[in-house]
């Protein structure tokens, strides 16, 4: 005050403003200010703060240019009372009620005004920190308040809306605006956005609609409208920027959101992080009680009575996901984000709202909104120690000063210490320090302060963050630090893995949309997304988890599982980086995860636990067939997910792996081969005969792969004349239908899946003859018709069920005699090299990773085993099925076919179809060499072209080629 009792000015009141960076720009404001003050007559309150205001104008372009453009209202804020200009921007901004056209340059007038009054206060340290807020948030409400007055005026002109302009009740009756965030507990910053959430209760809202108005499509008219005004850049500037998405789930949710489903939202799916918006939340336009009644409403679900331990876990979890350095490392000025990043606003925030999520549903006088009265608060009650408060109360005072001078320097809405040091010079220059060593020095120091004090908070306990860094899924926009850390982790596009887990948070997937779901949730999110970088393919692991985890019915059960198994956890994500085929099992079938939780699940395969008489029980125990069908899938799939996690993580060796797929296959026939018997029983009778179902292929010798077909033939035994009891069928139709049967049994795809394909043509007289054959045809046919290929075929035929067990032993003799048959005349070794011939001109290798049909590969290798069993059959020397046991004699022909089976294994199990390891991750490499034992993929590959070379020499010495005249 003046001796007079006059308050006193701004122009009175200021102090220097700091030093000056650039004279040269201040210069060119200072002739632009003296012929307008010239004019004016107020040359002398200019030369008089001068000195004063010029660092501002000298290290901020934006500042200088509102003052050279609207100089007259620079007079008016130095020439009066801060206060009292402060009251009449205000009071304009009130008194505003035109058409929005009418009203944008008023209001970006009063803004640009408002900016310039609220810098040089703070900057001359006229206002504090909370002055200085506290006037940003009130023009804030009246901006808010102004624009809804037109867009409802626009509104009322139409004749949309009837309610009258002063409506005790607001412009628009039913609709309310909450100030969320900074902007509700008057803290909103410099440049701040204005987080506005808009809810309309319907009944109060349609009262005073015109005919015809539709409520939702008005409301989101006005949401529109209100945004635009304030947001849309002009030649005068903008008032505010506008961010809806504090509202209900925002993705899905139309911009105003009616109360009802809000509440309703907000009991079923609410998340902490939402719980912790409210703290800050108030009405600051519309119709102020249905707000507060709103607010009211929501008060159970903002400040629970009581908290059980995974709640609180999950209230602490908003802390913890940000990774703290208890050190200090890394926390430099330089770029530093004062709001977002560590040591920051945000962990001063976190720190107090977490504690008051906590504690303040017991204790009413912990629900401060704003940030140091709560941090008091929690002293005064013994939660924060009082050097803690202090510490971080004037660290918030600190950063919050800091935020605003790097805003003020060109009106970003940014929060981060200019990289470049001319810049930032400027920052400090408005924070009146000259010397950028010691201001560098002095921001890191409040930074490490502030890490550290929030690292003690919630010491003890799980961390939510990862060992890359900070892990935070609140909110409704992707944090910046987060999406760095993902970046470091190795994903090519961190925003929409960021996105897809936020999704997952509001309970927009069947895991996560129970409270206990979604808490599991946010403890496992950072494992997760570690144990996907570190496969190394960290975009295709997480895209196939994404198709798995949206594909749960439930996620309480197996997230669980997943966080008191870690290993686990990190084993089915590896498998889901570098195998297609089992992710794609998990995602069109994730009740294949049901396995892990079996005992069985990691038991070593080839150990037997019952699986063969469970698949064989439970087929019979299912009372139709298409029951025993589904039955046996669902076995299946657990056990193909078993088989494939064991082979693919190297706890199996190869031909363990061939015997466990096979006997898989083995008690899958097993079990529907009687239920396809009795359907063709139910469909024609009875039949007074016998049948059995043969194995030829990699299924007879017992080497299949996860993606093997099923090369089958079924034999049956009858009297000529024999008919079925209730359609008079002959056993040719009867058997035909068994086997069709049989076969849709094992290949047709039901609500459990599917099983195999199933190939037939290995069948005497093949696709031309019947599907089943009677036992004396198949006796007269290896007789007398067939090929040689075909006899090496049935080197590999193995029994696999028969409806009579003697009719079994006499099949098995059939075909072993079948085998033993001299054949004379017939030049065995010529016959498999012309076949292999053959398929060398007319099936070529489809790229080096055919390992199959490639020169050396494994047809090379079996070719010479199937020749083997048919010389040791013709010399009455003892057979097997087995490919390896047949090659004893033939090393080098027996390693190609291991290392090619072992190369198999693991690619049929990650792949469907064929792949190519060239264009795989380096993990999936690694695993082919370590198999192979190989040091690396590139020695693999040179390896194998080795090997190959000598195979194929092997293979030549005992098939040796056939002259170019065939003789």
């Amino acid at each position: 005050m003046t001796k007079e009792g006059r308050p006193l000015s701004l122009g009175e009141r200021i102090g220097a403003c700091g030093p000056v960076r650039d004279r040269e720009a201040a210069e060119r404001v200072l002739e632009r200010l003296i012929e307008v003050a010239d004019e004016g007559g107020w040359s002398a309150v200019l030369n008089q703060t001068w000195p004063a205001v010029q660092p501002v104008f000298a290290a901020s372009p934006y500042l200088a240019g509102i003052a050279r453009r609207w100089p007259e209202r620079l007079r008016q804020i130095l020439e009066t009372c801060p206060e009292q200009r402060l009251a009449d921007i205000l009071a304009a901004t009130a008194a505003i009620d035109a058409a929005p056209d009418e009203a944008r340059a008023p209001l970006r007038h009063l803004k640009a005004e408002l900016h310039l009054l609220t810098a040089l206060a703070d900057l001359g340290g006229v206002w504090n920190l909370d002055q200085v807020t506290d006037a940003i948030s009130r023009f804030a409400d009246a901006a808010a308040q102004a624009a809804l007055r037109c867009v409802a005026f626009e509104q009322r002109r139409r004749g949309k809306l009837t309610s009258a302009a002063d409506d005790p009740r607001g412009p628009v009756p039913g609709l309310f605006v909450l100030a969320m965030g900074k902007g509700g507990a008057f803290e909103l910053n410099y440049s701040s956005d204005i987080d506005l959430s808009l809810f309309y209760e319907p009944e109060v809202l349609e009262a005073v609609l015109g005919d015809g108005v539709e409520i939702q499509a008005f409301a989101n008219r006005l949401a529109q409208g209100l945004a635009t005004l304030l947001t849309d850049r002009t030649g005068d500037g903008y008032v505010f920027r506008v961010d809806l998405r504090l509202r209900p789930d925002p993705s899905s949710t139309p911009p105003v959101v009616a109360a009802p489903m809000a509440l309703a939202y907000y009991e079923s799916v609410g998340q902490n992080w939402e719980r912790a918006a409210f703290i800050k939340a108030r009405v600051c336009a519309g119709d102020r009680i249905e707000g507060a009644a709103f607010l009211k409403a929501l008060v159970p679900f903002v400040w629970r009575r009581s908290l059980d331990y995974q709640a609180v876990l999950d209230i602490q979890s908003i802390k913890k996901q940000i990774h703290t350095y208890r050190t200090g490392e890394g926390l430099e000025a330089a770029g530093a984000n004062v709001k977002l990043g560590r040591g920051g606003i945000r962990e001063i925030e976190f720190y107090v709202q977490t504690q008051q999520l906590i504690l303040g549903g017991r204790d009413r006088g912990l629900r401060s909104s704003r940030t140091l009265e709560a941090l008091d608060a929690l002293t005064t009650r013994g939660h924060v120690s009082p050097e803690a408060r202090d510490e971080l109360a004037e660290a918030y005072v600190e950063l919050r000063n800091l935020e605003h001078r790097i805003q003020m320097l060109a009106d970003d809405q940014t929060h981060v210490l200019p990289a470049d040091p001319e810049r930032r010079a400027d920052v400090a220059a408005l924070s009146g320090e000259g010397d950028l060593g010691l201001f560098d020095a002095g921001v890191e120091a409040v930074l490490m302060g502030v890490n550290q004090r929030y690292g003690e908070l919630f010491e003890d306990g799980e961390d939510f963050s990862s060992p890359y860094g900070s892990l935070v899924f609140t909110g409704v926009e992707n944090d910046p630090g987060t999406l760095e850390t993902l970046t470091r982790m190795g994903f090519s596009e961190p925003a929409t893995v960021s996105d897809t887990i936020r999704s997952w948070h509001h309970g927009r997937i069947l895991a996560t949309r129970t409270a206990r779901g979604r808490e599991l949730f946010t403890r496992l999110v950072p494992q997760l997304l570690t144990a996907v970088a570190r496969t190394g393919a960290p975009d295709a692991a997480f895209r196939r988890f994404a198709v798995f985890f949206s594909g749960l019915n439930a996620g309480v059960q197996v997230q669980a599982l997943f966080l008191n198994q870690p290993r686990l956890f990190e084993m089915v994500l590896g498998v889901m980086a570098f195998a297609p085929r089992l992710a794609r099992t998990l995602g069109r079938q994730p009740q294949a995860l049901d396995s892990i939780l079996d005992d069985r699940f990691t038991t070593a395969l080839g150990v037997d636990t019952g699986l063969a008489e469970q698949v064989v029980r439970e087929a019979q125990e299912a009372g139709d067939f298409e029951g025993a069908m589904n039955a046996v899938r669902r076995l299946h799939r657990e056990q193909v997910f078993r088989i494939g996690m064991q082979t693919l993580t190297g706890r199996t060796t190869a031909e363990q792996a061939g015997l466990s797929n096979t006997s898989l296959a083995d008690a899958c026939m097993r079990g529907l081969a009687p239920a396809a018997l009795t359907e063709a029983e139910r469909m024609g009778g009875a039949f007074p005969g016998a049948v059995a179902v043969v194995a030829l292929g990699k299924a007879g010798s017992r080497e299949m792969t996860a993606g093997s077909d099923l090369d089958l033939m079924t034999i049956y035994a009858a009297e000529p004349d024999a008919v079925s009891e209730k359609k008079g069928w002959s056993a040719d139709h009867f058997y035909s239908r068994f086997t069709q049967r049989f076969i849709a049994a094992l290949s047709s795809h039901t609500a459990e899946g599917g099983l195999y394909e199933v190939d037939m043509r290995l069948r005497p007289t093949g696709s031309k003859g019947p599907v089943s054959v009677r036992i004396e045809a198949l006796q007269a046919y290896y007789a007398q018709e067939a090929d040689t290929w075909e006899f090496m075929a049935l080197t590999r035929a193995r029994l696999v069920w028969a409806s009579d067990e003697a009719f079994g032993r006499q099949v098995e003799a059939a075909l072993e005699r079948a085998l033993r048959r001299p054949r004379p005349g017939v030049d065995i070794a010529h016959d498999v090299r012309k076949m292999r011939d053959l398929m060398d001109r007319e099936r070529q290798p489809k790229g080096f990773w055919d390992l199959k049909l490639a020169s050396g590969g494994q047809v090379d290798a079996e070719f010479v085993a199937q020749y083997r069993q048919l010389c040791a059959a013709l010399k009455g020397r003892p057979l097997t099925v087995s490919t390896l046991e047949a090659l004893r004699d033939d090393p080098v022909l027996a390693q190609t076919w291991l290392t090619h089976q072992k190369l198999g294994q693991i690619m049929a199990c990650a792949f469907e179809g064929r792949g190519d390891p060239d264009q795989e991750p380096t993990g999936f490499q690694a695993r082919l060499s370590e198999i192979s034992g190989a040091p690396d993929f590139a020695t693999l590959k040179s390896d194998l072209v080795d090997l190959r070379r000598r195979a194929r020499q092997a293979f030549d010495v005992v098939l040796p080629p056939i002259p170019s005249d065939g003789i």
